[in-house]
């Protein structure tokens, strides 16, 4: 791997681990807002690397970077408390601050991914078409190989006098009042693929000059799907967003991915078959299927080494990868299945019904559920997600995911 493909790779791996460290803290800080003693707050699991106390805590690193933890006394009512730990416990708190102490650390990865992607949209910006017109072609295209022939019709473009270098800031049909704000180019390219053969009066600006040219769009058939032609070649460049538009857009994009990567866990026992498929078998990887951290790492690296892409294009692709699988682990963390923090956010939901009806029927409050007892859910599921994990890098190092870059 080239150079730059390892700074890939290592960049990745920092940015998990950040992640993994913010998501620790998420449950650090909750528990020390609500009085819970914290007695261990550990990046990676096995072995001790390095350690330091800090107050009740001890902060450290262990040899196997896949994941961390922090630990709170009392999160089982077995354990052994201290007597002067006896009221600051985990379990000794409300189903309120429980819940948000478990959940915390979740909430920080859709923060951090929400921050990517906002500093990607208002910051970094994104590469897309522009309003402002690069080519005008000369007739609109019918073929396969995009030349005209002598009975091309002429791009409505060239026939109304639109140069290269005008922008076309708003489109609009004739019967509709004219629109004095700019549309994004998106906008105005879904008028001209809706209206196919219509009229309208696009505006122009020219050399500062604003105006107003009426034409008649052309057509062509795509996939059985007739759309309206202008003929022109938009230019392309980066544009960045303000502050509000780009936290709403942010906003947007996050909803977007939580809505992919629930359907993709929705799916996730039916991808199972095809990875094992790619994995022993002929099949090529699917981009769009299941990969595991190696594979991320991977791709990250083929993404840095690609020439291919600018600098620019690079950076875009990194905080869209960090981003989306913060929003996913974020997700993933939230099934209420244990040893997840989403299934010990089940069984805080269960004690507080618990407590519910007992103080309903004025009887004394319940112990609370005894997560010990759900220890064989927990190693089956444990199990699964080890086979899993084994699976998916199995499949990371036989037959990665390969994007063409």
């Amino acid at each position: 791997m080239e150079l730059l493909g390892v700074v890939g790779v290592l960049a990745f791996i920092i940015a998990l681990l950040a992640s993994v460290m913010i998501h620790e803290a998420g449950h650090y800080f909750t528990a020390k807002r609500y009085g819970m003693k914290v007695t261990e707050f550990f990046l990676g699991f096995g072995a001790r690397i390095w350690s330091t106390r800090r107050g009740e805590t001890e902060f450290g690193i262990k040899a196997i970077p896949a994941g961390g933890y922090c630990k709170i006394v009392g999160m089982t009512p077995h354990e052994e408390i201290a007597e002067e730990d006896k009221d600051r416990t985990f379990l000794g708190g409300t189903i309120r601050e429980r819940l948000i102490v478990l959940g915390a650390g979740s909430f920080l990865h859709f923060v951090l991914g929400f921050i990517l992607i906002f500093t990607l949209f208002v910051g970094v910006g994104i590469n897309q078409a522009l309003n402002r017109v690069d080519e005008v072609v000369p007739c609109i295209v019918t073929t396969n190989e995009g030349e005209c022939l002598p009975d091309s019709a002429k791009s409505p473009a060239l026939v109304a006098g639109i140069k290269e270098g005008d922008e076309i800031v708003a489109i609009r049909k004739p019967d509709e009042q004219s629109i004095t704000v700019d549309m994004k180019w998106e906008d105005v390219l879904e008028v001209i693929r809706s209206s196919p053969n219509e009229a309208v009066i696009v505006t122009v600006v020219r050399d500062s000059e604003r105006f107003e040219v009426a034409l008649t769009l052309g057509s062509r058939t795509i996939a059985g799907e007739t759309r309206g032609v202008i003929g022109i070649i938009s230019s392309y460049g980066i544009v960045r967003l303000g502050p509000i538009e780009g936290a709403i857009e942010s906003a947007r994009f996050v909803g977007d991915v939580v809505k992919g990567s629930a359907t993709a866990l929705v799916r996730l026992p039916v991808m199972i078959p095809d990875l094992i498929n790619q994995t022993f078998g002929d099949e090529e990887r699917d981009p769009e299927g299941l990969v595991g951290v190696v594979g991320v790492a991977r791709t990250t690296g083929e993404i840095s080494s690609s020439e291919r892409l600018d600098f620019h294009g690079k950076v875009v692709f990194f905080l869209l990868i960090v981003a989306g699988l913060n929003i996913f682990v974020g997700i993933f963390n939230l099934l209420p299945i244990l040893p997840l923090d989403g299934g010990h956010m089940a069984v805080a939901i269960v004690d507080g019904v618990r407590r519910a009806n007992a103080k309903r029927k004025g009887r004394s409050a319940p112990p609370p559920v005894d997560v010990e007892k759900l220890t064989p859910i927990t190693l089956i599921v444990v199990v699964l997600m080890i086979s899993l994990t084994v699976l998916l890098l199995l499949a990371d190092i036989i037959n990665p995911v390969r994007l063409g870059l």
